[in-house]
């Protein structure tokens, strides 16, 4: 596959360099070998987006609903029409398998549009209200230029859930993807321009977090943030925004349970916490990372579990049949052998896994690269540091539980609250555990099972405020109340 030699921001409809003219690396995790490089962007360039999205913002946002509907329908199309291409840049930038970026990760990607595309066509921004003595309107109108900000893990999925819902509102954006994972955000900007959307409706500016990131969100003329990523992140960007009065929208970490009970269909719940504990290498914010389990069925599911998750195909991610592929740096893969040695020191005992592969084990082209083996440890208590802070990785802990009673205790024990997922063979059950649980998400007999229309997010130090549906629509606009006497 023949990936861009550069990667230069996309600023007004066209490439442009950093005007700095510093530029970056980029890697493929999954040999360690340089791909490109990449515009280092800062606050200038982020400053040149911005003024070219004001531009645009005049005609973009009093242009119909409709019309910016049908330009995101042309845009999904582009994605799908560039499947293979895409999902193995995708691949190649990420570590992530190829066949996981062709069958999730590209076709979400354009999910994603054309959800959007539909839900603005659908949708009444403008609401009234009557009472004996006064009338009311409520007038919504896009909000300006958004900054979108989005993570390595999911990367053009996640650009495209940020900004389909600000250009469908009416917003134009200025969009900055990881430095990890640029190459799909900027091969979309181009294909932006081939679906027919004026010159700097959507931007996008490569860089470092702490220059071009930290620009976004610092620009005062960008009124309206989100980003998905890293809770400590999140608070600097609440820090930077907050003084600004500027609305902010974080899908931040999470530390997930996965309760097993013991009516649960046993191969179905199996299958399902080895899929949440492990899937994209464990580098999912939705991840289950803590596996618990009711006693009665504890050791029968521990070794089944350890089973299934040893035989995962660790491999080179282009190849067919590979199930895990690189992480996403060397430098993560550094981070996930520390908490692995830190778990090793709480006590924990590692039950498969808790290392990087060996080199022979792998195929020649990938032997430089970031991987390491899904890990399973148990005998860790739930308030140890593994157990409370976010590995982002392929390692899971699993502990048994008694009663209903303390499987919700310990999934609560947290100051995370993204995400849980229930197993159980009484819906009702499944039902009352879930309204006890403190997770803006939460699953019954499923995993990452999506309906775009509902509000996606966390609470605790997984996040503030909501995406998908009406909700990311609303969040793009700003309401004006206008009362006159009945």
């Amino acid at each position: 596959m023949q990936v861009p030699a550069r990667i230069d921001n996309w600023i007004d409809g066209s490439s442009r360099p950093a005007r700095s003219g510093s530029v970056m690396d980029v890697v493929d995790p999954a040999t360690g070998a340089r791909v490109c490089s990449m515009a280092a962007a800062g606050a200038a360039d982020v400053a040149d987006a911005q003024a070219a999205a004001a531009r645009a913002f005049v005609a973009w946002g009093a242009r119909p609903a409709a019309e910016r509907a049908e330009l995101l329908d042309r845009l999904a199309d582009l994605v799908e029409r560039n499947l293979e291409r895409l999902a193995t840049l995708e691949s190649i930038d990420s570590g992530k398998p190829l066949a996981l970026a062709r069958s999730v990760d590209i076709p979400r990607a354009a999910s994603n549009l054309r959800f959007f595309a539909e839900a603005v066509r659908a949708w009444q921004p403008d609401e009234e209200y009557r009472t004996a003595h006064a009338h009311s309107r409520v007038i919504r109108r896009p909000a300006g230029v958004a900054g979108c900000i989005s993570p390595w893990n999911l990367p053009l999925y996640l650009f495209t859930w940020k900004i389909a819902p600000a250009l469908a509102a009416g917003c134009t954006v200025v969009a900055k993807p990881s430095e990890e994972t640029p190459m799909t955000a900027a091969a979309l900007g181009e294909l932006s321009a081939e679906a027919g959307f004026p010159a700097g409706v959507l931007n996008v500016v490569h860089g470092r977090g702490p220059e071009c990131g930290a620009a976004v969100v610092a620009h005062p003329s960008i009124p309206v943030i989100t980003f998905t990523g890293g809770t400590e992140t999140g608070a600097r960007i609440m820090q930077t925004a907050g003084p600004m009065f500027k609305r902010v929208a974080l899908e931040l970490g999470g530390k997930n349970p996965t309760i097993v009970f013991e009516d649960a269909d046993f191969e179905a719940a199996l299958s399902g916490a080895v899929r949440a504990g492990f899937q994209n290498q464990g580098q999912i914010c939705l991840c289950g990372s803590r596996v618990l389990v009711q006693r009665g069925i504890y050791e029968r599911f521990r070794d089944a579990f350890v089973e299934r998750v040893r035989a995962l195909r660790v491999g080179d991610p282009l190849e067919a049949g590979t199930e895990q592929g690189s992480l996403v740096s060397q430098a993560h893969q550094t981070k996930v052998s520390a908490a692995v040695e830190r778990a090793r020191a709480e006590g924990g005992r590692v039950l498969c896994g808790g290392r990087a592969p060996d080199a022979a084990a792998l195929p020649e082209r990938v032997r430089g690269g970031a991987y390491w083996l899904p890990t399973v440890i148990d005998g860790l208590p739930m308030g140890c540091a593994t157990n409370q802070e976010e590995i982002f990785g392929p390692v899971v802990t699993i502990q048994p539980f008694d009663d209903d009673r303390e499987a919700v205790a310990l999934a609560n024990q947290s100051t995370f609250g993204l995400a849980a997922n229930v197993w159980t063979g009484s819906h009702a059950r499944g039902m009352a555990v879930a309204e006890r649980l403190e997770f803006g998400i939460v699953w019954i007999n499923a995993w990452l099972l999506r309906d775009l229309r509902v509000p996606f997010g966390g609470v605790k130090r997984s996040g503030v405020g909501r995406e998908g549906g009406d909700e990311a629509l609303r969040f793009f606009t700003e309401p004006k109340s206008v009362t006159w006497p009945a």
